[in-house]
């Protein structure tokens, strides 16, 4: 899962405190969720974490939240909110190119809480472990949800004495829209890699599924070990979720469908999915679930508005011949009237070799299945070849392997221009540490008792001694870009990096394609060899039992 500067909202209805900190403080086991101890049976602590307190000591975060329930006469009951957690999480790599410490996220997520949780006890705990130790660094902001000291009203309170004391805190859709433009102000100012968070994500991937993939991965790479070992060959290598299936197969039909009724067809005879439109949502339905997914689950792509569209440029794209063609076989029956498999518009697969499948030879109904769809491909392999012009194996292989040179040209520069990010947003990272620590330095050489100034402001000093020795390095003339030119900067080769992208994600599908139908014109090509050194081996068996007859007659 990407996790790109995101924010998550968690309600709690548990009036035990402690359960929350033993959480945030200790180790957990990432599959049962309990505890870990060690052979004394103490709890571990975690490896590395930051842990601070707001209006609140951490330590006794619990009682204190307790004792400021009571003193309101709030949360008696079950079913109250006892706490709202939030969780800040960082882009793995901006450890790597932006120089993002967990010391440094915690400050910025302290002052973010300062800022959006006024009066309410707090506590704010950084870990850099990441999920699974995947080593993306992210903070729990944890708050009771009384709060405890009155404030001055702010812009994103909608609620009648929202700044009074014991206040039930409400995480409406305007604060949660404030805070997620607090979170991309705090990247764009640090110039740390961030996501619109106020756009639905195209391709949305949750917490929950990114873990049950991997945990399906592992347990198939399992499975798959066990086959081989039995000289077996494995029918899969890669976990799939019930989403991602959807998503794939929604991507596969609608390349070619003109229409809803085209792409529900497609869908349900092809990969067994059923999708209806209702309310104005597309809701589908996996073959191994009895409750319907929504467009919303899956992405904003997966979604009957950015579908439509797609029709219509299937339908603005497709020649009206080459439609007309494909609609009046799509009903064919293939076992009846097998011609009718060259104009079967399909996209391109390879063909399947029957001779080394293992499924295939365990099972008679899937080997017809193969052959109808390797006639299939080899019909779409050979419209293919017509419609580009190839006239000899030769001039497919010279065209594939160009496409191949302009493929690695693509990635060599993608890889340049996202290294030349990689530097710009250190640029940008250490020109916004130098000028937001420039003052306090400008203090201390003011400062008569120095040793004390930096005691109590060391992190302030050393950020700027280590911006100003950065860009001391690579500004050797000492003539330093502001920020004002640094983040067009940024925003013009962010642009072109798309665009590469875009470009390198064209040109795989174009190299797949290319590749596919090699294999297929090889596979057909040796087929047609097979059958003509069958009938040279027939007719001469026939020529020599002829032969042998009229010998016996004489």
């Amino acid at each position: 899962m990407i996790i790109l500067a995101v924010l998550k909202h968690i309600k709690s209805h548990n009036a035990n405190y402690s359960d929350t900190m033993e959480y945030l403080l200790f180790q957990h086991d990432e599959k049962t969720g309990e505890v870990l101890r060690n052979e004394l049976g103490q709890k571990i602590l975690r490896d590395e974490f930051y842990q601070d307190g707001l209006n609140c000591n951490p330590d006794t975060f619990d009682i204190e939240c307790r004792m400021t329930n009571e003193a309101f006469k709030k949360n008696r009951r079950r079913n109250e909110l006892k706490s709202h957690h939030y969780i800040i999480s960082f882009d793995p790599v901006d450890v790597s190119e932006c120089g993002l410490t967990g010391k440094r996220a915690q400050e910025l997520c302290l002052e973010f809480a300062k800022k959006n949780f006024p009066g309410y006890q707090t506590v704010v705990v950084t870990h850099t472990d990441g999920s699974n130790h995947s080593g993306n660094i992210h903070t729990h902001i944890v708050i009771n949800s009384v709060r405890k000291y009155a404030v001055e009203r702010q812009n994103y309170m909608d609620k009648p004495n929202e700044e009074n004391a014991g206040y039930k805190h409400r995480s409406t859709n305007r604060f949660l829209e404030h805070l997620k433009k607090e979170v991309m102000a705090m990247c764009e100012r640090e110039g740390l890699h961030q996501l619109d968070l106020l756009t639905p994500a195209p391709e949305k991937i949750t917490e929950t599924e990114f873990r049950a993939n991997a945990r399906g991965q592992k347990k198939l790479e399992q499975i798959n070990r066990e086959i081989i070992q039995k000289g077996l060959k494995p029918a899969s290598t890669t976990f799939q979720t019930q989403k991602d299936f959807l998503r794939k197969a929604i991507e596969e039909c609608s390349k070619s469908a003109r229409n809803f009724k085209e792409f529900q067809s497609l869908l349900l005879e092809n990969y067994n999915i059923s999708v209806l439109s209702q309310r104005g949502r597309y809701r589908y339905l996996h073959p191994d679930r009895d409750r319907r997914i929504t467009e919303k689950a899956l992405g904003t792509n997966y979604g009957k508005e950015h579908l439509e569209e797609r029709f219509l440029q299937n339908k603005k794209r497709i020649r009206p011949e080459i439609s007309a063609t494909a609609s009046s076989y799509t009903e064919a029956d293939y076992h009846k009237d097998p011609v009718a498999i060259i104009y079967y518009q399909t996209q391109l697969r390879l063909v399947v070799d029957l001779q080394t499948n293992v499924k295939a030879m365990q099972s008679d109904a899937y080997a017809r299945k193969v052959k109808i769809t390797n006639l299939q491909q080899m019909a779409n392999t050979l419209i293919y070849i017509q419609e580009h012009g190839y006239d000899t194996r030769e001039d497919l292989s010279a065209v594939t392997s160009k496409a191949k040179e302009d493929l690695n040209e693509a990635r060599n520069t993608l890889n340049e221009l996202t290294a030349e990010l990689k530097t710009l947003n250190a640029q940008i990272h250490y020109t916004g540490q130098y000028f937001s620590s420039k003052s306090i330095y400008a203090e201390f050489i003011k400062s008569k008792k120095k040793k004390v100034f930096r005691r109590e402001h060391g992190s302030e000093l050393q950020a700027y001694e280590q911006a100003r020795d950065w860009l001391k390095n690579f500004y050797p003339d000492g003539k330093m870009l502001s920020m004002k030119t640094l983040k067009p900067q940024k925003q013009e080769l962010q642009d072109k990096i798309i665009y590469q992208e875009n470009k390198l994600k064209e040109l795989k599908k174009r190299c797949t394609e290319l590749e596919t139908v090699s294999y297929n014109v090889d596979a057909i090509l040796d087929r047609r060899a097979m059958e003509t050194e069958k009938a040279l081996v027939h007719s001469a068996s026939h020529d020599k039992s002829t032969k042998e007859r009229k010998e016996e007659s004489l």
